[in-house]
């Protein structure tokens, strides 16, 4: 039985990196590509003169931390709903199963808000 929860968490782990290989990355900072040209706005050309590129990147930090938080709270569900399926009518095991996935429903809910909460704190600054 062991065996089967180490094979479905690699193969998790597995599916997860090589989905992530495939995630392309922005472009870290704008380049002036003419410099000494007067810029009319925030484009690929012209830097951001917002002053807001220090809170943009913590955004970007929090965000991608706050999603690998949510993949982490679906795995778990994934994995308690496993173990309630295998749980062949013991009791003690149902709740255990029931419990891992109440509390990552609850740490998935969590995560959603503080998302919500960042992305609206950043936005505000």
């Amino acid at each position: 039985m062991k065996q089967h929860f180490k094979l479905i968490i690699t193969s998790l782990l597995l599916i997860l990196g090589v989905s992530f290989s495939f995630v392309s990355i922005g472009a870290a900072a704008p380049v002036d590509l003419f410099p000494g040209n007067t810029c009319n706005g925030n484009t690929t050309v012209c830097p951001d003169s917002s002053g807001k590129g220090v809170f943009t990147v913590i955004g970007t930090i929090i965000d991608v931390l706050l999603y690998l938080a949510g993949i982490i709270a679906v795995i778990v569900i994934i994995i308690g709903g496993i173990r309630y399926v295998t749980s062949n009518g013991d009791q003690s095991r149902i709740k255990a199963a029931k419990d891992t996935v109440m509390y990552a429903v609850v740490g998935l809910a969590v995560t959603i808000l503080s998302f919500a909460i960042v992305n609206f704190v950043i936005d505000k600054l």
